[in-house]
């Protein structure tokens, strides 16, 4: 299960000047912050040739949530050279991981090999290259924000 949205906390003048820096530096170009799930009975259909459809229980439906992702496949340069379930160029790809819940994780990335944020952000290449470049264009105090 997600961690809960710290409400208070995000409303702080330091997160949402955190966030501000967040969208301007392009890093929710990915790591998009909100979605809402569809309405009750939307069908949805499976594979590539339709196949099964599945229909929003009312349980699911219209479902406010903050992941910090976009669950689609990018090139970050990190890739380890398996197909992601699709063709050969999805080799070196990697679905976004949300980023919900790192005040309780002690490594990132998807092989858990950058042991801080920092570390992670430097080792986006990539399609998110210039996104780095912007990140490292930030002062000190903006990064940490």
């Amino acid at each position: 299960m997600a961690p809960p949205r710290d409400t208070t906390l995000a409303a702080t003048a330091d997160a949402k000047a955190g966030q501000a820096l967040f969208e301007s530096a392009g890093c929710a170009i990915c790591h998009v912050e909100t979605f809402t799930t569809s309405p009750a009975g939307t069908l949805i259909t499976s594979g590539a040739s339709g196949g099964t459809a599945y229909q929003v229980p009312d349980a699911l439906a219209a479902k406010v949530f903050h992941p910090f992702g976009d669950y689609l496949l990018h090139d970050i340069g990190t890739g380890d050279g398996i197909y992601q379930a699709g063709p050969p160029d999805t080799a070196n790809k990697l679905r976004t991981a949300p980023l919900w819940g790192l005040h309780i994780k002690s490594r990132f990335m998807h092989d858990l090999a950058s042991p801080t944020l920092n570390d992670a952000i430097q080792r986006h290449a990539g399609e998110a290259r210039q996104v780095t470049t912007n990140f490292n264009a930030l002062t000190p105090a903006q990064q940490q924000s």
